[in-house]
C-alpha cells in the first residue's frame, strides 16, 4: 500500500499548533466590528459525495481461501424402524344417485287427485326416448255454486331424440283431454228454480293432438328449426288446425354475426255458431315473416340491430284481409360496472298469432263462438337496469311502453233468451267472449333474487300497469298490479319447505241486468298464499304436503267464478331406474 508522508507531516503540525493556542492564558484582545457583506451559500460543488463502494487502491486483491468441510461419520447400532406414512382420513359426502324415472301421486280435499309419471330410457349411445303422463282433477264443491264445478286435465307426451356429433334432433307426439264446467251463473239465473237449473248441462270438453320436431346443428350456417302441427277440438263441434315452422340461420360476416329467423304460422278453424246464433263462424290466418338481425359486440357493449317483416293473409268467414307489417327489433346492453350493473334497452315488435287453443289455456270458460284474429304488437319500448347487489343477490328493474293494435280482451257474455237452449251450457251469462281494441300499456317491473346460502333461496317481483284503450271503456280483465314472492329452505338433509304468495290487483268486467244493459263491475284484488313441506325418506322415496289458498280467500278469478277455498294435497314421489 502506498503511504503519503507529506499529508501525515501537515496533520501533525496542525495538531501541535492547536495544542499551543489552547495553553495560552485568556487575554483581552479588544473588540472589532465585522461587516458581513454576503452570507455563505453552500453549493453542490462545495461538498463531496460519499461513495457507497469504496475504491480499493491495493495493487493486488487478496484472494479468499477455499474452506473445506469434512464429516467424520461412523455407523451406530440402532433398532429404530420408522412406520409407513398414511394419509389422513377425510369424510366424503355420499354421492347422490341419479334416477331416470319418477312417479308422483297426491290426493286432497275437493276430491283432488294429482298424478305424474315420467319415464326416459337410452336406446343407444346416441338415441333416447321418453314419455310423461300427467293428471290433475277435482270433483268440485265450491260453496254456493249451483252447477257442477268439477274439472280434470290429462295429458300424455312422448318424445324420441338423438344426439349426434354434428347435430341434435327430437320428435314429439302428444294428446291432452280437458273437462271444465261453465258454473259461473249470474245471480238472477242462480235464483231460478232448481228444476230449470237441473236442465243446464255446463260441461265442456277439449281435445288436443300434436306432433312436431326440432333440429339443432353445430358449426353450420343453419342453426336450428322447429315445426309442429296441432289439432284442437271441443264438444260443440268446434275445430282448429295450427301449423308453424321456424327455421333460423347464423351467418358470420366480417367478424360479426348475422342471424336470420323465418316464420311460417298458420291457424284456421270454425265454430258451429257465433255468439248471436246467426250461423257458423270460420277463420284462417297465415303469417309469413323474416326477422334478420346483426349482433355487434365490443368490450362491454352489445347491440343487436334487426327488423321484422310479416305478410299476413287473413280470412274471417268470406271477408279477406291481407296486410304487410314492419317491426323494429333492436336490443342493446352495456356493462356499466361489470356484472354488478348492466344497463339495457330495446324496441321490439311482432305479429302475434292468436288461436282458440291459446284462449282456452288462458281462460277455459270461453264460449265456442270466438272471432280469432292475430294481434299487431307494433312496438314495445323498454329500458332497464340489472345486475348484482352482492355475490348472492341479483336485481332487475325495467320500465316499458307498449302499443298493440287488435289486442284481445276477455269479456263476459250476456245471456240471450233466443239462445238460452239447455243444450248450450254457455248461453246463460256464464261464459266469456273475445273483443278487440287498441291498447297502450305503461308498465314498471322490479325483481329481486337472493341465495342467502345453498339452503335458503328467496325471490320477489312486482309489476304495475297503466292502460289506455280507444273504443272500450276499460281494459277488461287486465290487472293493475301483480306481485309474487317465494321462499325455499332446506331445513335438514331430510326436510325441506317453501312458501309462495301471489297478489293480483283490481280488474274490470261487465255484467248485464234483466234489461240486457251492461254495467261495469270491479273484481276485487286478491292474494293467494301457498306452502309446501317435504321429507326425503331415502334417495328414492319422498313425501310431501302442499297447502293452497291457506287464508281461504273467497275471490273471483273471473266474474261470477269463485275459486276453491283452503286446499291441501298429500302424497309421495318415487324415483327409479329400469
Amino acid at each position: 500500500m502506498k503511504i503519503n508522508f507529506r499529508y501525515i507531516a501537515i496533520a501533525i503540525a496542525l495538531a501541535g499548533a492547536q495544542q499551543t493556542f489552547a495553553q495560552k492564558k485568556d487575554e483581552n484582545i479588544g473588540t472589532e466590528v465585522v461587516n458581513v457583506v454576503k452570507p455563505y451559500t453552500p453549493t453542490i460543488s462545495d461538498a463531496f459525495k460519499v461513495k457507497e463502494t469504496p475504491v480499493i487502491e491495493d495493487e493486488q486483491e487478496k484472494q479468499k481461501e477455499a474452506i473445506k468441510y469434512n464429516i467424520f461419520s461412523f455407523p451406530v447400532a440402532s433398532t429404530f424402524a420408522p412406520a409407513k406414512g398414511k394419509a389422513a382420513a377425510v369424510d366424503k359426502e355420499a354421492r347422490e344417485k341419479f334416477y331416470n324415472n319418477y312417479a308422483t301421486l297426491g290426493v286432497g280435499n275437493y276430491g283432488t287427485i294429482n298424478a305424474e309419471l315420467f319415464v326416459t330410457e337410452n336406446v343407444s349411445d346416441t338415441d333416447y326416448m321418453g314419455g310423461m303422463l300427467r293428471h290433475l282433477s277435482s270433483q268440485g264443491g265450491i260453496e254456493d255454486v249451483k252447477l257442477d264445478d268439477k274439472y280434470y286435465n290429462t295429458a300424455l307426451d312422448l318424445t324420441y331424440g338423438s344426439r349426434q356429433q354434428g347435430y341434435n334432433w327430437s320428435t314429439d307426439l302428444g294428446y291432452q283431454h280437458q273437462v271444465y264446467n261453465w258454473y259461473g251463473l249470474p245471480i238472477e239465473v242462480m235464483e231460478s228454480t232448481s228444476q230449470t237449473l237441473s236442465q243446464i248441462d255446463p260441461q265442456q270438453t277439449y281435445h288436443t293432438f300434436y306432433i312436431g320436431g326440432k333440429i339443432q346443428t353445430k358449426d353450420s350456417y343453419f342453426h336450428d328449426a322447429s315445426a309442429q302441427y296441432k289439432r284442437f277440438w271441443d264438444a260443440y263441434g268446434s275445430a282448429e288446425n295450427r301449423f308453424f315452422l321456424t327455421p333460423s340461420l347464423d351467418i358470420p360476416l366480417a367478424g360479426e354475426k348475422i342471424k336470420v329467423d323465418f316464420v311460417a304460422d298458420y291457424v284456421g278453424g270454425n265454430f258451429e255458431k257465433d255468439i248471436n246464433d246467426m250461423g257458423d263462424l270460420s277463420y284462417s290466418h297465415f303469417n309469413l315473416g323474416i326477422q334478420p338481425s346483426l349482433l355487434y359486440q365490443k368490450d362491454d357493449l352489445s347491440v343487436q340491430l334487426g327488423a321484422g317483416i310479416f305478410y299476413s293473409m287473413g280470412k274471417m268467414n268470406d271477408e279477406t284481409d291481407n296486410k304487410i307489417f314492419v317491426y323494429p327489433q333492436v336490443k342493446a346492453s352495456y356493462k356499466v360496472v361489470g356484472d354488478l350493473m348492466v344497463a339495457y334497452a330495446g324496441a321490439e315488435g311482432t305479429l302475434r298469432q292468436n288461436s282458440y287453443a291459446d284462449f282456452v289455456s288462458q281462460n277455459p270458460f270461453v264460449s265456442p263462438t270466438l272471432a280469432v284474429a292475430p294481434t299487431d304488437q307494433q312496438y314495445d319500448i323498454y329500458v332497464g337496469l340489472k345486475g348484482k347487489l352482492a355475490s348472492t343477490v341479483a336485481y332487475n328493474i325495467r320500465g316499458s311502453y307498449m302499443n298493440e293494435d287488435n289486442r284481445a280482451f276477455f269479456m263476459n257474455n250476456r245471456a240471450f233468451e233466443t239462445t238460452m237452449m239447455f243444450d248450450s251450457g254457455y248461453s246463460f251469462g256464464n261464459s266469456f267472449g273475445i273483443v278487440y281494441d287498441r291498447l297502450q300499456t305503461i308498465s314498471f317491473f322490479g325483481e329481486l333474487k337472493a341465495d342467502f346460502s345453498q339452503k335458503v333461496h328467496f325471490g320477489i317481483n312486482g309489476t304495475y300497469y297503466s292502460y289506455s284503450t280507444d273504443d272500450l271503456d276499460e281494459a277488461f280483465n287486465m290487472p293493475q298490479m301483480k306481485v309474487g314472492a317465494s321462499l325455499d329452505v332446506d331445513i335438514t338433509p331430510k326436510w325441506y319447505a317453501g312458501t309462495n304468495i301471489f297478489f293480483t290487483g283490481d280488474r274490470k268486467d261487465v255484467i248485464f241486468n234483466e234489461s240486457l244493459e251492461s254495467d261495469t263491475v270491479t273484481l276485487k284484488s286478491f292474494f293467494d298464499l301457498n306452502a309446501h313441506l317435504g321429507y326425503k325418506y331415502n334417495e328414492r322415496l319422498t313425501g310431501f304436503l302442499k297447502l293452497n289458498n291457506i287464508t281461504g280467500q273467497d275471490y273471483q278469478r273471473w266474474v261470477n267464478y269463485p275459486v276453491q277455498g283452503f286446499q291441501f294435497l298429500i302424497g309421495a314421489s318415487y324415483k327409479f331406474n329400469f
